[in-house]
């Protein structure tokens, strides 16, 4: 919406534009204005009507597509949830394929989602598999689901094992 209120308001900003300078031309040619009222009038014209405009619109159509950016990413995210959520377990190299995207912003994503508290699950960077789990049960764990080792608390929502690197990620 933000980028269609732009285009419409840059486009008008040089309508009008153009209609000043061709009203201050005929009524100068025609002897109306003299040369210096005429490029006051033009002045006045564009510093009043044009160049706000102009702004506006510019300002409508950068904001609209950092808009645009952003509801991309969030599509991306929800994606990624819904495939996770609704299959219980899947592989990275599948989430790449499916959501058009790298490993690393996959990645990315997860942990995005991870810190808002979106997502609870684990990940097994080794074997490239990606669980959903319950919050709660994850809470739960001491030890590494694939090796047993002693699950070290790495940041905000994640769990991590020293020994095969396996995350959890705690919503």
């Amino acid at each position: 919406m933000g980028r269609t209120i732009g285009i419409i308001l840059l486009a008008g900003g040089v309508i009008v534009g153009i209609i000043i300078t061709a009203l201050m031309g005929v009524y100068y040619n025609e002897g109306s204005l003299s040369g210096g009222a005429a490029m006051l009038g033009w002045v006045i014209g564009i510093a009043v009507l044009v160049l706000p405009q102009l702004g506006v619109g510019g300002y409508m159509l950068w904001k609209g597509g950092q808009e645009a950016a952003t509801a991309v990413t969030a599509n991306k995210q929800r994606d990624l949830i819904n495939i996770v959520k609704t299959r219980g377990q899947v592989a990275i190299s599948d989430l790449v394929i499916e959501m058009q995207s790298s490993r690393e912003e996959v990645e990315q994503m997860l942990h995005q989602l991870v810190g808002m508290g979106l997502f609870a699950g684990y990940v097994n960077w080794d074997e490239g598999m990606l669980y959903s789990r319950q919050a709660s049960e994850l809470r739960q764990l001491t030890r590494c689901e694939n090796c047993g080792g002693e699950l070290e608390l790495a940041g905000k929502g994640v769990i991590r094992c020293p020994y095969c690197g396996t995350e959890y990620f705690l919503d």
